[in-house]
């Protein structure tokens, strides 16, 4: 990452029908992200206030940094929960 970008946030997030999400929408940005897109952009540190996930028998997932709070969840986001 270049030194005059600043990493963005997840600000929003849409799922599909299973409740998957399949892009999120990063501060600074009009259109949403794709999430492998975003994955790879979060181990790149250009994403803050997330991580990567990645479970030995699933494909790796995005999560935000826990805070006490819900309503920044990613799946709060997407309007999941």
């Amino acid at each position: 990452m270049s030194k005059s970008k600043q990493p963005k946030r997840i600000i929003g997030a849409k799922s599909d029908s299973n409740g998957r999400t399949t892009s999120v929408k990063l501060s600074g940005n009009k259109n949403y992200t794709p999430v492998k897109t975003a994955i790879k952009m979060t181990e790149r540190g250009e994403i803050k206030g997330a991580h990567v996930v990645k479970p030995r028998c699933a494909d790796p997932y995005l999560r935000t940094n826990p805070d006490g709070r819900v309503g920044n969840n990613i799946d709060t986001l997407s309007g999941d929960k």
